[in-house]
């Protein structure tokens, strides 16, 4: 992410916004399910946009918050930041350790889609059984409606 920046921010040029999607933590599953996406992220502009974006394109995600109470669980007495905290609120965890690399003045979001990204259950939808593609379809609908079409 910090290199998205870098690239992304020199000279005159800037990001409107940056996103990443992972399957980051099984915890989003306890959380969400198997077919609910997590958003996380710094801006609430990007986050309503891109859940208006998920709804269009018939895709589930839910916002969720980054507590600060839960960062002190990735300080480490070794490194500049543990890659694990505290395993209660461990998705928001996972979210705040991303947060770090991400400019404060950056729009950004982070996407987990640990549950949805493979279903495993019958097809239901437009979601086969295997891998699903989830959040493609949010992110084509968001890029068409940051352009204008």
């Amino acid at each position: 992410m910090m290199r998205a920046q870098e690239l992304g921010n020199k000279g005159t040029k800037r990001l409107d916004a940056m996103v990443d999607v992972a399957t980051l933590t099984g915890a989003q599953e306890v959380a969400l399910g198997k077919r609910t996406s997590a958003i996380m992220g710094n801006d609430e502009v990007l986050t309503e946009a891109f859940l208006a974006a998920a709804e269009e394109a018939g895709e589930a995600f839910w916002p969720m918050p980054l507590p600060e109470e839960l960062r002190a669980s990735l300080d480490s007495p070794v490194a500049d930041i543990a890659n694990i905290g505290d395993r209660f609120g461990g998705m928001l965890t996972a979210g705040l350790f991303l947060k770090e690399f991400v400019q404060e003045d950056q729009p950004w979001a982070h996407l987990d889609i640990a549950g949805p990204a493979f279903n495993t259950a019958a097809p239901h939808g437009y979601t086969p059984i295997g891998g699903t593609g989830v959040a493609v379809r949010t992110l084509i609908r968001l890029a068409e409606a940051s352009s204008g079409r």
